[in-house]
């Protein structure tokens, strides 16, 4: 069995696991107090939680799959928090190694960063419980407010300015379109963010087709008009 199938066999029992944890806790906490909510509440309010969420979880599949590699994205789904923490880190570390997130390299880089991030944020975590008490006040203070309130901006803003300064061609298309959209379009908000990922990801692959159909276009010509002068 080689690499790739161990992630994936291995990658599907935590995944089952960790759903199977996840989905019985709250069966467990009524079963202990002996308090059931009451089902057609219950379907009320997941409804439209529902409509936002199972999109976006199917569609992050689609979109960091192909970013992460196997073990990357088995793992990162099983630990959570990708948008703001794990791809982010998994792509700056194939960034700075130099290395495609499709290639061999790349799928070994990406899977360790993102277990390395996972650890880090489990032990910030507890030492954050543990000085919760004494520090709460602070960050619940209006000095902090405006930086919670950026985090999610800057650490893709950070991520962002590589990738649209060495592409800048390919990105200021899709760039410009979706400002727009998110400016003038009022049903378009924070939320509606995971949706629009896939679009903008169209969009993008058009018009990198374009722009390589152009260029491609371009160098034949020149190449035709260099061989009319010769002869």
């Amino acid at each position: 069995m080689n690499y790739i199938d161990k992630m994936h066999r291995y990658g599907r029992i935590w995944a089952v696991i960790t759903c199977g944890i996840i989905i019985l806790f709250p069966f467990a906490i009524a079963i202990i107090f002996s308090e059931w909510p009451d089902f057609g509440e219950f379907l009320n309010a997941l409804y439209p939680i529902a409509l936002t969420f199972w999109p976006v979880g199917i569609i992050e599949v689609i979109t960091y799959t192909p970013m992460l590699g196997v073990g990357g994205t088995y793992l990162g789904f099983v630990t959570g928090n990708l948008s703001s923490l794990k791809v982010p880190c998994a792509l700056d570390s194939m960034e700075k190694a130099g290395v495609k997130p499709d290639s061999d390299e790349g799928e070994v880089i990406s899977t360790v960063s993102i277990a390395t991030s996972s650890i880090v944020t489990i032990l910030i975590i507890f030492v954050g419980v543990l000085l919760l008490s004494s520090i709460s006040g602070f960050l619940a203070s209006d000095l902090l407010a405006p930086a919670f309130d950026n985090v999610l901006p800057a650490l893709f803003g950070g991520l962002g300015v590589v990738y649209l300064s060495r592409y800048f061609k390919i990105a200021s298309l899709p760039m410009a379109i979706m400002v727009l959209l998110f400016v003038f379009v009022p049903f378009l908000d924070s939320s509606k963010v995971g949706i629009m990922i896939p679009v903008s990801m169209i969009i993008t692959l058009i018009y990198s087709r374009y722009l390589y159909n152009k260029e491609r276009a371009a160098l034949a010509s020149a190449e035709n008009n260099n061989s009319e002068v010769s002869e």
